[in-house]
């Protein structure tokens, strides 16, 4: 069993929380610029000042509003500058926020607002209220007026209200329940304390990470902040000063990129990876030789990436990285703002090859690995220290194991103590104070963890063959053909996949091959053309595995799968109870 564990670089104190952080800022750099809004074409400034006064103002209309000690209150909204006032006010009243998707059904909506006992609700729209209705819980619309509502009501209390409860905390407290994406089965809510918070912002600011998250810099904040990820992050860049903005709109995402110039991004590997497809599409629209200069681009960046590794690169890769440089890097580099010298991943795998892409192209993307239950990144790739493939090593003050049959296990200050009144699911996941993850994995000597599978998703064929359908799904969805890709066949004669193909590649794609221009996938799903194109995806990702591992046969699905319609979790993960239910004929057409 290997072990690698690391030394925490910071302290915590008993009496510590997050809210304390805005009144510092407040009272030392009052005029330091920690957020941009959004207002028709411009962005407008909040500085610290203004911040803590929003949050004390908010956090009085809640107690006024009754909101106790302790009390859970739940926070349904997509990513805006609101929900991250609200969730400070939230802790600054001294009660816990129940972070929920705003893609959440609501089935969802009401069993979480159920299992935490809360009686209070701060949603975005008027739909997302419906969900509530004959609850008992008392809603509050950002989009109709809550933040006046709540400032308005709170008026007349005295700011000494939110003072005292802001001493009152301590570090161990209930910071929020966060309930985990829930791929399958119910969700279950995580105790995440303020000092599980503290010691995950802390520790990704000694990585190195600080280097970027500090006064002046910026970072445009676009994934869920319903998402630990996301929310971790945002609060490193909080607590560090760094200036941040926030948007929720995928499809606009890189005209904001374009407006705000951020210098940090973070996104889950498909953000990237459409990054990368929408350069390579648009190269080959532009004709044969701007595909081919792209491919030039593309490989001479994975090259000089590659030969990082192993030392220095040579000079004819430098030359051709140089040229590459000019005609290609700089344009994207112009995509993702013009200013952004790198990037973190998290919530999935992102492929080697594409890491190499972006780190040879001068934008370098930090790779980490964490869950709800480890409040994010437990490790990860930082500057001076990155292994492209690997998820890195442990943030400092945590430890990080192999078990017998290759379990991950982690331990730390990141990781939580338990499940909201679930003591049987908390004694499930833990052997001798390390969280049993799910995951497998491998750990080097110097304490850098690779993914390989995850062991719930492990699939026994009918000849006893254990085949893990991570990889195989990553390595056929890095192609841009390929939207998701569903490997199954477990209790099966051998392995087959359910394949989507990406809609902006396909019509490039239908026009490529002449097949008319109003055809859709459903149309050419049996195509013989377009099965070729997938079975090369197909043949390529095979190349990885061995023949008993090896996909055998596949279907290519009607349409995407979508978060929408509940077969994608809000960070893109695939749910596999869900489209394993929903496309049983395809599957079993598979086996006839």
């Amino acid at each position: 069993m290997r072990e690698y564990a690391t030394t925490p670089t910071f302290t915590i104190a008993d009496d510590d929380a997050l809210v304390r952080t805005v009144y510092s800022h407040a009272d030392t750099t009052p005029d330091l610029v920690l957020f941009s809004r959004p207002r028709g074409d411009r962005w407008v400034d909040v500085t610290a000042a203004e911040f803590a006064d929003l949050v004390t103002g908010v956090a009085k209309g809640l107690i006024q509003g009754g909101v106790q000690p302790g009390d859970r209150v739940v926070l349904l909204s997509a990513t805006r500058f609101e929900w991250t006032l609200l969730d400070f006010a939230i802790w600054a009243a001294g009660a816990v926020s129940v972070p929920i998707y705003d893609s959440s059904s609501a089935d969802q909506v009401q069993w979480i607002v159920e299992d935490a006992g809360a009686n209070v609700a701060i949603v975005e729209t008027s739909a997302h209220a419906e969900y509530f209705a004959g609850t008992g819980v008392r809603v509050l619309e950002i989009e109709d007026a809550a933040i006046e509502t709540l400032l308005a009501s709170g008026a007349d209390l005295d700011d000494s209200a939110v003072e005292q409860r802001v001493s009152a905390l301590r570090a161990d407290d209930p910071a929020s329940l966060v309930y985990t994406s829930g791929t399958t089965g119910r969700p279950k809510g995580c105790v995440l304390t303020h000092r599980n918070f503290l010691s995950e912002v802390r520790g990704i600011l000694a990585a190195s990470i600080g280097d970027v998250a500090r006064p002046g810099n910026r970072m445009l904040t676009f994934l869920p902040l319903a998402h630990v990820l996301a929310r971790a992050v945002s609060l490193a860049m909080f607590e560090a000063g760094g200036t941040q903005a926030h948007w929720s709109n995928f499809g606009t995402i890189v005209g904001q990129f374009d407006r705000f110039r951020p210098n940090v991004i973070l996104g889950v590997p498909r953000v990237f990876e459409k990054v990368r497809d929408a350069a390579a599409q648009q190269a080959s629209t532009g004709g044969a030789l701007r595909a081919r200069v792209f491919a030039f681009a593309e490989s001479a960046a994975v090259e000089y990436s590659e030969a990082i590794d192993r030392g220095r690169p040579s000079l004819l890769l430098r030359f051709k990285h140089f040229v590459a440089d000019r005609v290609v890097y700089s344009k994207l580099r112009a995509v993702l703002g013009g200013e952004c010298w790198w990037a973190i991943s998290g919530g999935g795998a992102l492929m080697p090859r594409l890491g190499h892409f972006f780190r040879g192209l001068g934008v370098p993307i930090y790779e980490g690995y964490g869950l709800t239950e480890s409040t994010a990144a437990h490790c990860v790739n930082v500057p001076g220290a990155q292994r492209i493939g690997s998820v890195g090593q442990p943030l400092g003050g945590n430890a990080v194991r192999i078990a017998s049959d290759g379990e991950i296990e982690l331990r730390g200050g990141v990781v939580f103590g338990r499940y909201w009144r679930n003591e049987t699911a908390t004694v499930d996941v833990f052997d001798d104070g390390w969280f049993r993850t799910g995951d497998l994995g491998s750990l080097d000597e110097d304490g850098y963890l690779t993914i390989t599978g995850r062991k719930k998703d492990l699939l026994i064929t009918a000849g006893g063959k254990n085949v893990s359908p991570g990889p195989l799904e990553d390595r056929m969805r890095s192609h841009e053909l390929v939207s998701q890709a569903v490997v199954v066949g477990d209790g099966r004669p051998f392995i087959g996949a359910l394949v989507t193909v990406d809609p902006d590649a396909f019509a490039r794609w239908r026009s490529e091959n002449d097949k008319g221009g109003e055809a859709t996938v459903a149309d050419l799903r049996n195509d013989r053309d377009l099965r070729a194109a997938v079975q090369r995806v197909i043949d390529d990702a095979n190349t990885t595995v061995s023949h008993a591992e090896a996909v055998k046969r596949f279907a290519i699905l009607a349409r995407d799968l979508t978060e929408e319609d509940g077969e994608l979790t809000a960070t893109l993960k695939i749910k596999r109870n869900v489209v394993a239910q929903r496309y049983s004929a395809e599957i079993d057409a598979l086996y006839s």
